[in-house]
């Protein structure tokens, strides 16, 4: 592995300790002859080399400095980072969403469910938009899903005002599509609640619909509460942008439902690059060693003076 350094260019002055190396390697001046008549003496190459070594600790401490100045560091190990999935949420407020359904009406069992479904899918980026013959968008996408929690009572289909009447998916769509594609990061995707069919997904409506949706890498989710078939043009959508429609006939079946839009839907995982950390510890440890040796030459470990 390549070494990385903050401040490269100070890697230059490491000519200084290294000319100081080579000089205490190559110099001479300390030899001394001793007058031993018929002596043969060993040239003592092994010490020579101890202590040469020795000596040149102080220009090996001294790159040591320079690397140090430098700032050493390494590429840390790659993560795996949770890729963000927004998800807006598209419900239907129309006056037959007030029909009876399990313990409540059609708009409090989806809510309900939806509750649920929120804490599935922790860490993701969940919007709120009402629709009717027009469409609201009461909360922006967003990681804090409490103002979600509070709307409720706000924009029940019994307070809604008379131009949310209808039910016209179609146009909610192309609204959450508008709303989804300014996202940049992360995944896309609508899950859509109603009742009813729509007329303005007629006439090949779905097919352009759809295919604004694949443009934009954008899946859709539908649950139609309480009716026996499902609009063909909706089914269409989901399953040409990689989602699916489900039928609830009943309260459980929509808890089982939004269970298995988020197993469809999984959690993405994607590996990040390492974060570029300081690397000191071998360096330290060398350093440390070094100076451990010098210390050790102050106890008489080195040429003598005579």
């Amino acid at each position: 592995m390549i070494a990385r350094f903050v401040y490269p260019w100070v890697l230059f002055f490491l000519v200084i300790p290294a000319a100081l190396f080579l000089w205490t390697w190559r110099r001479r001046g300390r030899q001394l002859v001793l007058p031993f008549d018929h002596g043969l003496m060993k040239p003592g190459s092994g010490w020579w080399f101890l202590l040469t070594f020795l000596e040149s600790i102080p220009s090996l401490l001294l790159a040591l400095a320079i690397i140090f100045l430098a700032g050493p560091q390494k590429l840390g190990e790659p993560k795996e980072k949770r890729v963000l999935t927004n998800i807006e949420v598209c419900l239907d407020v129309s006056g037959s969403m007030t029909a009876p359904f399990g313990d409540g009406s059609r708009y409090d069992t989806a809510m309900k469910s939806l509750d649920e479904f929120l804490t599935f899918r922790k860490g993701d980026a969940f919007g709120l938009t009402f629709f009717g013959s027009n469409t609201l968008h009461w909360v922006p996408l967003t990681s804090d899903v409490s103002a979600i929690r509070c709307s409720p009572p706000f924009m029940r289909p019994e307070k809604a005002p008379p131009w949310m009447a209808g039910t016209e998916i179609g146009k909610a769509l192309r609204s959450c599509i508008k709303v989804l594609s300014q996202r940049q990061e992360g995944d896309r995707m609508i899950v859509l609640v109603s009742d009813g069919d729509s007329f303005d997904l007629n006439n090949g409506a779905d097919q352009e619909i759809a295919r604004e949706l694949r443009d934009n890498n954008i899946s859709v989710f539908a649950v139609i509460i309480g009716v026996e078939n499902i609009q063909d043009e909706i089914v269409n959508i989901t399953r040409l942008t990689g989602g699916d429609a489900f039928q609830a006939g009943d309260a459980d079946a929509m808890k089982t439902i939004f269970r298995k839009i988020d197993q469809m839907k999984q959690t993405r995982l994607e590996k990040s690059i390492g974060e570029t950390l300081d690397d000191f510890l071998i360096w330290s440890i060398i350093g440390l060693t070094l100076a451990g040796l010098a210390l050790i030459t102050l106890f008489g470990l080195r040429y003598t003076p005579w």
